[in-house]
């Protein structure tokens, strides 16, 4: 059964995703997807080398639903989850981060894409200024996905091994 807080997308390849955001509950299953991800994947979600996603950032990102952040899960048809995404904004209500990890096995199929799409209209409403992405400077794939959507790179001053992505969404 669907949830009422369920939102149907489908990726321009015909991929259909249920997006809601994380609840308790979900934990034992975000373990288990996180499981699934590739070693890389974990270290460009987190920016730092991750094997095994913690308690404490699973829990994080399971009570992030609030006024100001949101951590969603998207499923396939079957219940599984695909990926997970993150919209976590500043206190003032003028930038929101987003972060976005899929499966490995549901790669290259639109999923990156649409969620990120999906993220940037939940910023619009909620009235943020500006979405960013900070991303390792290896993830190409995450990178272009955002350079295509209209994000425009900048140099993390502090970190060369990064850069952090923006677009104006007012």
């Amino acid at each position: 059964m669907i949830a009422a807080d369920t939102e149907m997308l489908v990726t321009r390849h015909g991929t259909v995703l249920h997006v809601r955001p994380a609840r308790e509950e979900d934990e034992p299953a975000l373990a288990a997807f996180f499981a699934k991800v590739s070693p890389e994947d974990l270290r460009f979600r987190f920016l730092t080398s991750v094997r095994v996603v913690s308690h404490e950032r699973l829990s994080g990102m399971i009570r992030a639903n609030d006024a100001t952040s949101e951590s969603l899960i998207a499923f396939d048809d079957g219940g599984s989850i695909v990926a997970a995404a993150m919209l976590a904004g500043d206190d003032i209500a003028k930038t929101a981060e987003v972060a976005v990890a899929i499966r490995r096995d549901m790669k290259a199929r639109g999923i990156g894409w649409t969620l990120l799409d999906h993220l940037v209209g939940h910023a619009k409403r909620k009235g943020y200024h500006t979405i960013e992405a900070l991303e390792d400077r290896d993830n190409q794939s995450a990178i272009t996905i955002e350079k295509e959507m209209g994000f425009i790179p900048h140099p993390v001053e502090s970190d060369p091994m990064l850069v952090r992505l923006t677009r104006d969404i007012v």
